[in-house]
């Protein structure tokens, strides 16, 4: 429910009251309405109709993110990805489509960037993660054009395909930043598959493909680093640890990097042909600056509980959040049911039980038609959801990932239901419980 106030001149936020000119109150307050949100939303119905719920979501559209790879490389439609925003958010739940610009949670409020100041009784954070293109100079400029792409961003995908099918050799770079990101096996997707389609279009020979990352590991769960470091031996790829990307020189087609050393940081100038670049990416500005961050920028939650660590009302999951674990849509899908459940039981005023584990997935894309399908947790210990050795290349989670997922997503998650005992049961399968780590 809401009630219209002109000018409020009693807010008892630090922002400027003349800028407030609306007030509303929602049991639930839900700041963000990407995978997480609509998954959190759609659960919560699901067990309480009654719940007085709000999304606080600016977009019009929403993005299937994790084909965006796909789409890079030539697979997927890039209008695949996309569906209005009104057709995801569940029934009876309200969209209030705006901007958080400001938290307050010692009065329980959040203020939009058109003058709102939404009051809530629970608050759930999930705004996704800022892209900070502009960390990168001249990459703003750069991007989209002389074969510089990056397939984070829905209008540039379709773009990387454009420079692979054409390429016609020499350098090809491929960027990890030192920051956080969505979905740290994507950097490596796109290369693997670019390699492939250099290779059919006959141009391999006289071409470099090289990843250039600002990190010391090609992936943090050694049992999937050992692998993926074969792939790359087998492809020729050159891998330059500790290069993390500081500037894109368009004109003279050069991309510099800081080289982390014994003897300290030296720049590094490599020229390139095409250069697909995964930008920094950090917690939403809104996030930083509020009393809800922890010092590192993300929502301060207990990585079991996913429960605010100073404010219990306040509950937070994706890639906003600071659960130590990849953020990725197939974590999302582990930690909804985990938040749902510790929610409605401070609702009801009993013991929270549901405890988060860590479990991530990152289907790795090692080429066309092969998966490493990456399901691991807290310990970095490699699991899986289906009778096999997850560490393998297999064709069956190409397909998987290609078919499987996106379906999974749309008519699944979205929608709030359960989707890994529904298949294995189909299968018959059983999910297996022994210990992947040797």
């Amino acid at each position: 429910m809401s009630s219209f106030i002109q000018k409020k001149t009693n807010s008892p936020t630090s922002t400027d009251t003349s800028t407030i000119q609306e007030t509303q109150h929602y049991q639930i307050v839900i700041v963000g309405g990407g995978a997480a949100g609509i998954t959190v939303a759609s659960q919560l119905c699901a067990k309480n109709s009654k719940l007085d719920i709000a999304i606080l979501e600016p977009k019009a559209q929403h993005y299937y993110q994790p084909a965006w790879t796909l789409v890079g490389g030539g697979e997927y439609s890039i209008n695949d990805t996309v569906k209005p925003q009104a057709s995801c958010i569940p029934k009876g739940v309200t969209w209030i489509q705006d901007y958080a610009t400001e938290l307050n949670p010692d009065e329980n409020a959040v203020i939009t960037r058109s003058g709102k100041q939404i009051y809530y009784d629970y608050l759930v954070l999930c705004p996704g993660i800022q892209i900070d293109w502009h960390l990168i100079e001249g990459l703003q400029e750069a991007l989209g054009k002389g074969g510089v792409c990056s397939n984070y961003a829905f209008e540039y995908a379709p773009y990387t395909w454009e420079v692979i099918r054409n390429f016609q050799g020499g350098n090809a770079l491929f960027t990890f930043p030192g920051t956080p990101i969505k979905c740290g096996g994507a950097p490596q997707k796109i290369m693997y598959m670019a390699d492939d389609a250099f290779q059919r279009q006959g141009v391999s020979k006289k071409t470099n493909v090289m990843f250039c990352s600002a990190v010391s590991a090609i992936f943090p769960v050694p049992a999937y680093a050992e692998r993926l470091l074969k792939v790359v031996d087998r492809r020729h790829i050159q891998v330059k640890f500790k290069h993390n990307l500081k500037a894109i020189r368009a004109a003279a087609k050069e991309a510099v990097f800081d080289v982390t050393t014994d003897e300290g940081t030296q720049q590094v100038t490599i020229p390139y042909d095409m250069i697909h670049v995964t930008p920094p990416m950090s917690a939403p500005d809104f996030i930083k600056t509020s009393k809800l961050a922890a010092s590192t920028g993300w929502v301060d939650v207990d990585k079991q509980t996913l429960q605010h660590n100073q404010y219990p009302n306040v509950f937070s999951l994706g890639d906003a959040s600071s659960l130590p674990t990849s953020k990725t849509a197939a974590a999302i899908r582990r930690q909804a049911p985990v938040l749902v459940e510790n929610l409605l039981a401070l609702i009801n005023s009993t013991s929270m039980t549901g405890s988060y584990n860590g479990y991530t997935c990152c289907p790795l894309i090692t080429g066309y038609g092969k998966v490493i399908m990456a399901e691991f947790d807290y310990n970095n210990q490699p699991i899986s959801t289906f009778p096999i050795d997850p560490r393998e290349e297999r064709y069956s989670m190409w397909l998987v990932k290609r078919h499987v997922l996106p379906w999974v997503y749309w008519n699944r998650m979205l929608k709030g239901k359960q989707f890994e005992g529904d298949v294995l049961k189909l299968k018959g399968w059983k999910q297996p419980t022994n210990d992947l780590s040797h």
